[in-house]
């Protein structure tokens, strides 16, 4: 019985381990990891919709505008990039970092906000780097503040703050960060972050990677010197090569690319940072597809839809707005313990972890509202909230949660960089809108028959009509509506007849004068 049989009718072994799954394709390239099997996180990228955050541009002030604070740079985009005025202040740290002082920091004079009209005006040059893509009908959103992601540092070549990430919880390992921090050569006016993976890693590795970005940010001195007013002089790199840099940690046990050239450049990447990580890099030449061979199109399916089941026969329903994202808990079929409160605390545990799972998957962002299950117990509600702050320290990007409120809506806000995966997999509904929902036959009647009484007193001479609806109209005219519409034909002593037509909108109808086969309004 061969392994795929094998898992159809599942008899397949449990996966164990922590695994890179990368699909490769000409118009899509994929990356899930899968913890134990189970699918974590799911990241697309499209060659016609490259990501361009943390693509560093040099751009032109088009217009301030003081009334927001903010200017519009023109970055070679459609739209102008919208740079605030507090994004174009020195960089200060990030809430998620510990700043460590470097001995040879100078103190320099304070720049506020009322000085950047000042130092860029209509029409100047500026470095910035995108922070946040393009959005809906939002163009850009860009820093002054220049950065510069490594595989266990980043360096800021405008900021000279140094620090290490607060993820980072041994008192222990910080001091020994710390002293390797103050050991790096950096040159003067430049600053450097240790990053959450640098945890555990030896002095040379942060040295090795420090000059790695330093020659990048020559690299784009270089670029920035092009006569062009307008230019990208640095491009984040593609998925494949942020993979390494940004998932290749000592957790992962394996990672395997379906595409062999993709394979070889990860290994030559990966022999820069870590030579002992490229055994780790493997080429999936299987007949079987790799998404398929480790059960990952499947999650995707189930976690994908609007509503996902929970272990324990509740679920979760999300839905998107243009404001924020709404995640209502519900028991479902979990009704079955005598203890009321035990069930509506499991539910509400199991909706928390899946509730940070999806938000990762889908790559949802902005104003989040999560509507748990009533608890009387206050304990229960910090339990919860507990189990969430808990989940959300694994995410890599940023998340505030606040205490479940007296309603029982817990609220939390997650950076939103890019579109969620939602926005960029699926289009509004052509047929709908968008809505999700078509009108009922019902609604569709009464219009009708509104129409014909408008159209039938505003054409007195016309006693013939034909009417051109939706088979699904004409069935709710012929089973319900009849008698209505020979009263219709007697009031006005006229005659209808109708004909459906499949390929007509299920909400529109066409409404003919029958003898000179003209459209009656």
């Amino acid at each position: 019985m061969t392994e795929r049989v094998k898992r159809m009718i599942g008899l397949a072994p449990r996966q164990t381990g922590n695994k890179i799954i990368i699909n490769c394709e000409k118009l899509e390239k994929r990356v899930a990891l899968l913890e134990n099997g189970v699918l974590e996180e799911y990241t697309i990228e499209r060659p016609s919709d490259r990501n361009i955050v943390g693509s560093i541009y040099k751009g032109r002030v088009k217009n301030i505008e003081h009334g927001l604070k903010a200017m519009f740079v023109d970055i070679g985009y459609e739209k102008n990039a919208f740079l605030h005025f507090w994004d174009a202040l020195p960089a200060a740290l990030d809430s998620g970092i510990e700043e460590v002082e470097r001995k040879d920091r100078k103190q320099e004079k304070k720049i506020t906000s009322k000085d950047i009209p000042e130092i860029y005006p209509v029409g100047s040059e500026v470095l910035v780097q995108v922070t946040k893509g393009p959005i809906s009908t939002k163009g850009p959103r860009i820093s002054t503040n220049i950065s510069l992601a490594g595989r266990f540092l980043v360096l800021m070549p405008y900021s000279d703050q140094s620090g290490i990430s607060r993820k980072i919880d041994s008192p222990k390992e910080r001091d020994r960060l710390r002293q390797i921090l103050r050991g790096l050569d950096v040159p003067e006016g430049m600053g450097i972050i240790i990053r959450t993976v640098g945890e555990g890693q030896k002095a040379r590795y942060f040295v090795r990677d420090l000059a790695y970005l330093l020659e990048q940010w020559r690299g784009i001195e270089e670029a920035m010197k092009k006569p062009e007013k307008v230019v990208c002089v640095f491009q984040e790199p593609d998925l494949i090569e942020r993979t390494v840099r940004d998932f290749l940690t000592d957790e992962i046990d394996e990672i395997l690319c379906d595409d062999e050239a993709a394979a070889k450049r990860m290994m030559d990447i990966c022999g820069q940072i870590s030579k002992r990580s490229r055994s780790k890099i493997k080429h999936y030449a299987e007949h079987e597809p790799i998404f398929e061979r480790y059960s990952i199109q499947k999650q995707i399916d189930d976690s994908f839809h609007r509503q996902v089941w929970l272990p324990c026969g509740g679920y979760i329903v999300i839905d998107e707005t243009e404001a924020l994202v709404a995640i209502d808990v519900n028991t479902g079929r979990n009704k079955g313990a005598k203890d009321m409160d035990k069930t509506i605390l499991q539910t509400n545990l199991e909706a928390a972890d899946e509730m940070t799972r999806q938000m990762r998957l889908r790559n949802i962002g902005g104003i989040i509202i999560g509507d748990f299950i009533d608890m009387k117990s206050r304990r229960d509600q910090q339990q919860v909230y507990q189990r969430v702050k808990d989940r959300l320290r694994r995410d890599k990007a940023k998340t505030h949660v606040l205490p479940i409120s007296p309603l029982g809506l817990m609220e939390m806000t997650r950076q939103r960089a890019a579109e969620s995966l939602h926005s960029t997999v699926y289009e509004p509904c052509p047929y709908c809108g968008g809505r999700g929902r078509i009108k009922s036959s019902m609604s569709m009647s009464v219009e009708l028959q509104r129409s014909l009484h408008t159209v039938l007193k505003a054409n007195p001479d016309v006693h013939e009509v034909k009417v051109i609806v939706h088979p699904h109209l004409l069935n709710r005219l012929k089973t319900e509506d009849d008698e209505l519409l020979v009263e219709i034909e007697r009031r006005y002593e006229g005659r209808l007849t109708f004909r459906s037509d499949p390929a007509l909108h299920h909400e529109k109808f066409t409404i003919l004068d029958a003898l000179n086969n003209r459209e009656l309004k």
